[in-house]
């Protein structure tokens, strides 16, 4: 017969335990929210029920020895419990932290490669983007275009209409991008009012139709504004460089851009409102939208 204080002990254990799993829960329950739907989140709604049912246990368990003497071998059960909690804590409590860490680590990331004001890529991770599709295409003899693209007159946007004019209407134009290209494609800002659209696998004729399908949709689609309390559109076109990889000529990334940059400033002193794309080292001038 043990004295009473280790009956209460022992029952203290118990609640401790019971309580530890408690606050286990809710670690699990924030875990789960910070999880994207799927597998691992049914992992651990499945280990939320597996708790539940052992604060089932160590409740049962306490109401069947309430009142009762332990015996030598079941004053091991409420230790065992007690311990068995805190691992089942320590487990929730190190994983809720490891992923808030690696998602912390993930924004940050993607700050470092994301333009703040249009939440495309930046020059930096294009660059690096641009060198590893590059040196895949010459290893693998695969096809990568590249579009560089530039808001015509973007500047008299910004001395008419205001300079928060002008980053409304950076957003809308690579909204219209992001909306038309696909999966596989990458959309960068340049620098300024300029985009550079990263096209794997195409071939310059489908890299030609993309930039007209680009040009023509930009063009039919005014910027939405209110000025003064009245509903304003305010028209927008691009002017756009088309330049191909030349696998042949052990093309470097500065090559691709360097020709993509020259037939877009041939497609501003042309008139603007163009698509000129480089077909090996020569400049070719797209058709120019209807009515100008």
């Amino acid at each position: 017969m043990f004295p009473l204080y280790i009956h209460k002990l022992m029952a203290g254990l118990l609640f401790v335990g019971a309580l530890l799993l408690v606050i286990s829960l809710y670690f699990v329950r924030k875990l789960t929210t910070e999880l994207p739907a799927g597998g691992n989140r049914n992992w651990w709604k499945l280990l939320t029920a597996l708790i539940v049912l052992f604060i089932s246990g160590y409740i049962g368990f306490y109401g069947m020895k309430s009142g009762a003497s332990y015996s030598n071998s079941e004053m091991l059960v409420p230790i065992i419990f007690f311990f068995g909690a805190i691992f089942v804590l320590m487990v929730c409590l190190l994983a809720y932290r490891t992923t808030c860490e690696l998602k912390r680590v993930f924004v940050l990331e993607q700050e470092s490669i994301t333009d703040p004001l249009m939440g495309i890529f930046n020059r930096r991770h294009l660059d690096r983007r641009l060198q590893e599709e590059v040196i895949r295409c010459h290893r693998y003899n695969l096809l990568l275009a590249v579009l560089l693209v530039d808001i015509d007159h973007f500047k008299k946007v910004n001395d008419t209409w205001g300079h928060q004019i002008g980053d409304l209407m950076l957003k809308h134009v690579s909204r219209i991008f992001v909306d038309a290209l696909r999966q596989t494609d990458m959309i960068a800002r340049f620098g300024g009012e300029e985009f550079v659209i990263l096209l794997p696998h195409t071939s310059e004729p489908e890299a030609y139709q993309l930039a007209e399908r680009l040009r023509k949709t930009v063009e039919k689609t005014p910027l939405l504004l209110t000025h003064k309390g009245a509903p304003t559109e305010v028209r927008v076109t691009i002017s756009i460089g088309c330049a191909c990889l030349l696998p042949e000529e052990q093309d470097s990334a500065f090559d691709l851009l360097e020709r993509a940059d020259k037939a877009m400033y041939r497609a501003k002193h042309e008139g603007r409102n163009l698509v000129v794309r480089c077909l090996g080292h020569s400049l070719e001038t797209g058709c120019q939208c209807e009515g100008r």
